[in-house]
């Protein structure tokens, strides 16, 4: 899996770097735009880290795109079959979350991705997350407790719960972990 998880933080490293130079902007500006250090930013984009998803949200964030985006963008080819075998994983070094792409790319504005999140395991993401997105998210397995702002949702398999408006989010997987499916229409 190590070998993996350098391949895609080099593919990320590398879309993050064409996303700033399209841009016409320095390392200068996009720290100041991602609120993410220089040195680091100069690290994720040669892939020598595997950086966080709280950190690719936040230069997700100062591109204009969620992360989801910015990982699809960095990882998928175009057609119209995308096989589990070339689905884009990331896993976030902190938590355990780990993250399927599972949509082809496509000029359609929805992108499924499946997500497990270990026993225990955390994940907060800042409201300009969701900024330029809606999306719902069906509980396959586990338990999540979702906050949304100042409301706590609690899922149980089978539930499906769609997202307000954009707000400071939470998803905490109980004891078993959860797996669920997350759907997003972008814009």
């Amino acid at each position: 899996m190590g070998d993996i998880a350098n391949d895609i933080s080099s593919t990320i490293g590398r879309r993050i770097h064409a996303e700033r130079v399209m841009r016409d902007w320095s390392l200068a500006e996009l720290a100041e735009r991602s609120g993410v250090s220089k040195a680091m930013l100069s690290t994720i984009e040669r892939g020598m880290t595997s950086p966080t998803a709280a950190l690719l949200v936040r230069i997700a964030a100062a591109f204009g795109m969620t992360l989801s985006t910015l990982i699809a963008r960095a990882e998928l080819q175009s057609g119209g079959v995308l096989r589990e075998a070339d689905q884009p994983v990331w896993r976030d070094p902190d938590t355990g979350y780990v993250r399927r792409h599972l949509s082809p790319a496509n000029d359609m504005p929805l992108e499924l991705i499946k997500v497990h999140l270990p026993p225990g395991a955390r994940v907060s993401l800042p409201a300009a997350s969701y900024a330029f997105i809606k999306q719902q998210i069906w509980l396959i397995y586990g338990r999540l407790e979702f906050t949304e702002g100042d409301v706590v949702h609690r899922l149980e398999p089978g539930d499906c719960l769609a997202l307000g408006a954009p707000s400071d989010c939470t998803f905490h997987a109980m004891e078993a972990g959860a797996d669920y499916l997350v759907a997003l229409v972008r814009g």
